[in-house]
């Protein structure tokens, strides 16, 4: 066995992410992945050329994207690189990561390039043929809305399991307003002073190209689709369904992206650092299923596992990053671990920036990253749900 893994300080990046049917709805989202990924590893002087080993993070299908991984890094230059395609609705970047340090760790490979890509926008829609069936007609489905909105064993939408979880905990919809509201000012802090903490890891402006890659067609300034708001202004919605507590101002919205990292050897993580002297170790994951239809609550059980594989408890954790799709989501974890909801989801979270599902988590371990770097290192704690009930969590420690 190798050296447990490491990330590269500064070997990862986000683009900025786009609301549904926005800016980025009309690029394939693997050839804009691999667009995006070239450019990055350039900027940060990475030679495709040391990269053995690559990892796909894919949750929404499309045009041949049967072809996975060999596509993307055929298009950036890594052409002897293969890898799997990872599939794990919204723990898939968690995932990646992990099966990147087992890779790494196992020493099968020294250095894995892990890109996460999704558009959610213009999503597939499939017929199934079925020659046997009624007047030979088979089964379709909208690959993105179909889903949306039914779990096919829990047999309920996204929305009700935030209910279930509501109606279990007793949170109002005020209290969970109060959390967005907090979250849209924490993700201002990102916004500060031109960008500056997003500019850690993102390119901004950023130029969309069009759909061929030769010209710019329009540059974003940062993510696509935030709605300014405040206590006053959500308490104006109604919530989404009949005598219910979540509104759209306390769930995230779909969005388009793409986000990639580098993971490697303590040894070639050194080399290919922008600062040396920061060290980024991967310190332990988790997985969880939680009751059916209660999916907000399953961060807690892979929190715990993270935190044990890691031997550490909650309070030895001096940042939590979480993806939340619902408000909810963080305010039962803070029951549940004790962390204040206060000090979770610095400089911002899914539950305001929207969700590309794929690139989701990986974006919100970059930015816990960075904020343990500002703050001089620490052990930080990523943890987000995902569709079935499951979640995924990840311990790093940022040190000298």
């Amino acid at each position: 066995m190798s050296e447990p893994a490491e990330i590269p300080y500064g070997a990862y990046w986000s683009t900025p992410f786009a609301r549904w049917q926005g800016s980025l709805s009309h690029l394939h989202s693997l050839e804009f992945a691999a667009h995006v990924a070239k450019d990055e590893l350039a900027k940060r002087d990475i030679d495709t050329g040391g990269i053995d080993h690559g990892i796909l993070g894919l949750t929404t299908i499309q045009h041949q994207s049967f072809y996975g991984l060999p596509w993307v890094t055929g298009l950036l230059g890594a052409e002897a690189v293969a890898g799997p395609t990872i599939s794990q609705a919204c723990a898939t970047g968690a995932r990646t990561l992990l099966a990147a340090s087992q890779e790494i760790a196992s020493g099968m490979a020294e250095t894995s390039l892990v890109v996460t890509a999704d558009r959610i926008s213009n999503g597939a829609h499939i017929y199934y043929p079925a020659p046997s069936g009624p007047g030979g007609t088979g089964a379709h489905e909208n690959v993105v809305m179909d889903n949306f909105g039914r779990d096919p064993f829990a047999r309920n939408a996204m929305v009700d399991t935030a209910e279930n979880v509501a109606a279990k905990y007793q949170i109002t919809t005020a209290e969970q307003h109060d959390v967005v509201a907090q979250r849209y000012a924490q993700y201002g802090d990102a916004l500060a002073d031109d960008h500056a903490f997003q500019k850690r890891y993102m390119t901004l402006p950023f130029d969309v190209p069009d759909g061929r890659y030769r010209k710019t067609v329009t540059t974003l300034d940062g993510d696509e689709g935030v709605v300014e708001t405040s206590v006053e202004t959500l308490a104006k919605l109604k919530p989404v369904k009949p005598d219910g507590t979540i509104t759209f101002g306390g769930q995230t919205h779909p969005a388009d992206g793409n986000a990639g990292m580098i993971v490697t050897t303590p040894e070639r993580a050194r080399e290919m650092s922008s600062d040396p002297s920061i060290r980024v170790r991967l310190k332990g994951f988790g997985q969880s299923r939680t009751d059916k239809g209660y999916m907000p609550q399953a961060p807690v059980g892979a929190a715990k596992r993270a935190l044990d594989q890691a031997g550490l408890a909650i309070g030895e954790i001096d940042a939590v990053k979480s993806h939340n799709p619902f408000a909810v989501n963080d305010i039962v974890f803070a029951r549940e671990t004790g962390f204040p909801l206060e000090r979770m989801n610095n400089y911002g979270c899914s539950l305001i920036w929207g969700h590309p599902q794929g690139p989701t988590g990986l974006r919100a371990i970059i930015e816990l990253i960075e904020e343990l770097a500002l703050n001089g290192g620490g052990r930080g704690l990523f943890q987000g749900c995902a569709a079935g009930d499951t979640a995924m969590a990840v311990v790093v420690e940022v040190g000298d």
